[in-house]
């Protein structure tokens, strides 16, 4: 007895929801942290290398642990792993806003970035096994979206509480947040279903180890995750200095206009989660998206915006970006052999927690020693290197699918 379309569709869109809900938490606590250390630093007599140190401690815990967090997903169940990361992360945050001492934030950190690795091997194997196939590039991009308002709503929020009250109650209020968001999961974990596992033509359900995340697929898919995540940082973290000392862009004014990027990118993952499930050729979305994204940063290291044409044309540079993030998620899926969604997300994604922590020195010294518009040209070159690999992997699957001779 087949399922009515209208029931297929309430149960699809409720799954994406709930998982946009979850990557969107993950991101939320993620910028609590950075948002809250100013105030850590005046409560506790640190300098900001200090306190930077604190967030270095996170992310490198936290990508050394999505591709364990993979396998314990694949053998234990995406659902369990799901709801034991988002109360261990709600367990790490309250250690942090009860320390007494600057040096009980390292080991609480940690215990937080235990629970921040498990989101995306977690969320791509629930999304695979509770979406209908044909809205994948949608799911996807709604997971995306979720991650990006999380980050929006951070700020904001805690600046707020902690401004009003203290740092420690804004704390307290998040983990709230993180309280109410599971709850919601547990309560409806009859719509979480667990992915089945990717391509069977893939032949590869019995390769279920290391060799796996070390086949040339994923190692390509590893890369681009990389390269992609150097290029985003960049821009995220130095558009504003960057663009002061190319043009003299008041910071204000540079400031919106990241602004303005973030907004385009989010909006281009709404779109090119259409054109994902639209268009199989997932590759050349891709290329096409990432070169005209690069060809306008170099634009904009090259000429002097006014301040409309400036945050516009950071726009269309974040939502030609945006729009690939979907079918990039649906290309690691179709290299994914069966039954190993987790391990294989979870590795791939902790090439964003390596970009991330190379990016930063690199620009810093050419700010320090060199003309600032190689940073643009660096973004651009990151950019165009994350093309070939993206090709790269679509040629090694259809060289895969060839049937034997």
């Amino acid at each position: 007895m087949s399922v009515p379309a209208s029931q297929v569709l309430r149960r699809d869109l409720k799954a994406m929801g709930l998982i946009g809900l979850a990557h969107g938490c993950s991101h939320y606590f993620q910028l609590v942290l950075a948002t809250l250390l100013p105030f850590m630093v005046l409560e506790f007599e640190v300098s900001y290398t200090q306190v930077g140190a604190l967030m270095t401690v996170f992310f490198v815990t936290s990508g050394l642990g999505q591709p364990m967090a993979g396998f314990l997903v694949d053998r234990l169940g995406a659902r369990r792993v799901l709801f034991s990361g988002l109360a261990i992360y709600c367990t790490g945050l309250s250690a942090v806003a009860l320390a007494p001492s600057f040096a009980l934030l390292f080991p609480a950190a940690v215990i937080a970035a235990i629970g921040n690795c498990v989101f995306h091997p977690v969320d791509f194997t629930i999304l695979n096994g509770s979406v209908s196939p044909n809205r994948l590039g949608r799911a996807f991009g709604v997971h995306t979206l979720g991650g990006n308002l999380g980050w929006a709503a951070a700020p904001v929020s805690m600046l707020t509480i902690a401004s009003l009250f203290n740092w420690r109650l804004a704390l307290a209020a998040a983990i709230a947040v993180g309280l109410v968001v599971l709850t919601l999961l547990v309560l409806n974990r009859q719509d979480l279903h667990e992915d089945r596992g990717g391509p069977a033509s893939h032949g590869a359900d019995k390769k279920l180890g290391l060799e796996i995340l070390l086949g040339g697929p994923v190692l390509s898919c590893f890369a681009y995750f990389v390269l992609l995540a150097a290029a985003l940082i960049a821009v995220q973290n130095f558009l504003p200095p960057t663009l002061a000392a190319i043009h003299a862009t008041p910071l204000v004014l540079a400031g919106t206009a990241l602004t303005g990027f973030l907004l385009g990118s989010s909006a281009g993952v709404l779109c090119g989660g259409v054109v994902a499930d639209r268009y199989a050729r997932h590759g050349l979305v891709i290329a096409g998206g990432l070169l005209g994204s690069a060809l306008t940063f170099l634009l904009i290291g090259e000429v002097r915006f006014p301040a409309i044409a400036l945050i516009g044309t950071l726009g269309l540079a974040g939502f030609l970006q945006g729009i690939t993030t979907p079918s990039r998620d649906l290309l690691v899926r179709s290299v994914t052999p069966r039954g190993a969604t987790g391990r294989v997300f979870g590795f791939v994604y902790s090439g964003l927690d390596v970009g991330s922590a190379l990016a930063p020195l690199t620009v810093g010294i050419i700010l320090d020693t060199g003309d600032p518009r190689w940073i643009f040209w660096l973004v651009a070159l990151l950019l165009v290197l994350a093309i070939f690999t993206a090709v790269s992997i679509g040629h090694r699957r259809g060289l895969r699918a060839q049937p034997a001779e």
